[in-house]
């Protein structure tokens, strides 16, 4: 007889049925017997009669259980998480029937109150007391992560993501965050985070890390008092007299130190999360500002704050929109265009194929000029949903800052050529303006600089 084939997560018992059934299918890791058992363990954490203290100690041992179990069966830890932590319905429905009858009388603000204790499920309590016990709360950080994979194939799993999502962005606020300067004075074994977690240009050995940790250069993280040895974020920061079009000459071990004295400029070179399972959770921006402040303490005469940063999704958006941009030009610009590929008039393919050499295309090439061109509106006029389709750019403009310069060969590594052609950006921070840069962004339009803007094919738009 053929056997019947595997079903999908979608397609998968829930653990209400799970739990009403005597034998487990062959694509379950814990039996229904297990199961139950596991859910009583997991109710007794949050049992109202027991204490914090001891609601944490049953935490910590399903921790220990977790750290034991299979891949399969922490999955069906995260499922019982997720549905059967609900709040619940009938208590909500009425709660909510009750406020509406009480908007606009003087029971509003009490049956908004009851309402709003209505919604918070069992699975927040269940969270806080995972967080009671030492390791609670990087136990759970590094759960979410691991469930990451998974919330593609299985949507079950959205509530407990969502959940700690929200108590995450509570428990890491930036207020309970240190900023603290990472140098090539601190343990190794925070070093070695930095090389672990680096995640724009890689840290080659110890002789580069000592580099990014000069005295022409500055390193800050924010740190939870609960996650002490771990950086959540950090930017590495080069103190320089001008701005910096390329990466190279910041990542050379044998360059020689900046003058301070001469120091007028900043420039972000490397911002990276560490903690996939904080997704969703924003310290960015206020670890911008905290290093600012600092800096211009120690360095007065700074008064340039930029980046140099990559642009990570523009060689694959080209590809996709290479024809309509080209449709864009005039009929002078496509005839110039067509000569320069050796194609009149030039097609997608046609141009693309120019670019694959274009670290040795002269400055005044019209290909080098329409690649410019290409980036300047994927950086300065590509919007989805209103938002920058850059992720980079979606960070730094979210926070106030404006598109300053495209740079041509600003990391001719591989890395960079994969992902732009080796074009580099600086976003600038002009402290004065970056409110009114936010304001314009959710007006729709990216803030951009006169040479960026300049660039725009077919006009500003």
């Amino acid at each position: 007889m053929p056997t019947a084939p595997t079903r999908t997560h979608a397609q998968s018992r829930s653990t209400h049925e799970r739990l009403k059934a005597t034998l487990a299918h062959k694509d379950e890791a814990l039996s229904p017997r297990v199961l139950r058992r596991t859910l009583q363990e997991l109710q007794a954490i949050i049992d109202p009669r027991v204490s914090e203290v001891e609601g944490g100690r049953r935490a910590m041992a399903a921790a220990a259980w977790y750290a034991g179990a299979t891949p399969a069966r922490r999955r069906d830890l995260w499922l019982l998480m997720s549905e059967q932590f609900v709040a619940d319905a009938q208590k909500v429905k009425a709660a909510q029937v009750q406020f509406a009858a009480a908007v606009g009388t003087p029971d509003e603000a009490v049956a908004e109150v009851h309402y709003r204790r209505a919604t918070v499920s069992p699975r927040r309590r269940l969270l806080q007391r995972f967080s009671v016990y030492p390791g609670g709360i990087q136990f759970l950080v590094e759960m979410r992560a691991e469930m990451q994979p998974a919330l593609k194939q299985d949507k079950r799993l959205m509530a407990l993501d969502v959940e700690m999502e929200y108590m995450f962005s509570t428990w890491f606020d930036v207020g309970f965050l240190d900023l603290r300067r990472i140098s090539w004075d601190s343990p190794a074994s925070l070093i070695e985070k930095l090389i672990q977690y680096e995640a724009v240009h890689d840290i080659k050995s110890w002789a580069d890390v000592k580099n990014r940790l000069d005295s022409d250069r500055r390193c800050y993280g924010f740190f939870h008092p609960r996650l002490p040895d771990v950086p959540l974020i950090f930017v590495e920061v080069a103190l320089v007299d001008q701005l910096a079009g390329a990466i190279t000459p910041l990542l050379d071990e044998k360059g020689a130190e900046a003058d301070l004295s001469r120091a007028t400029t900043a420039i972000f070179y490397s911002i990276s999360n560490t903690q996939v399972g904080l997704r969703g959770v924003s310290f960015g921006d206020s670890l911008i500002k905290r290093v600012v402040e600092t800096l211009k303490e120690e360095f007065p005469k700074l008064r340039i704050f930029a980046t140099l940063s990559p642009i990570p999704g523009f060689r694959a958006w080209l590809a996709k929109n290479m024809g309509s941009l080209l449709e864009s030009l005039d009929d002078k610009e496509r005839t110039a265009l067509g000569r320069a590929v050796g194609c009149e008039p030039p097609g997608a393919t046609h141009f693309l194929t120019a670019i694959d050499s274009n670290l040795q295309l002269p400055e005044k090439s019209a290909v080098r000029q329409m690649l410019l061109r290409c980036a300047a509106h994927y950086l300065g006029q590509a919007l989805v949903d209103g938002k920058p389709i850059d992720a980079v750019a979606r960070f730094h403009l979210g926070n106030g800052a404006r598109v300053e310069r495209i740079n041509w060969a600003g990391d001719p590594s591989a890395k960079g050529q994969k992902q732009s052609y080796g074009l580099m950006v600086n976003y600038l921070y002009d402290l004065h303006r970056l409110d009114k840069h936010r304001a314009q962004l959710a007006q729709g339009k990216i803030p951009v600089s006169n040479a960026v803007q300049q660039l725009f094919i077919g006009g500003s738009g």
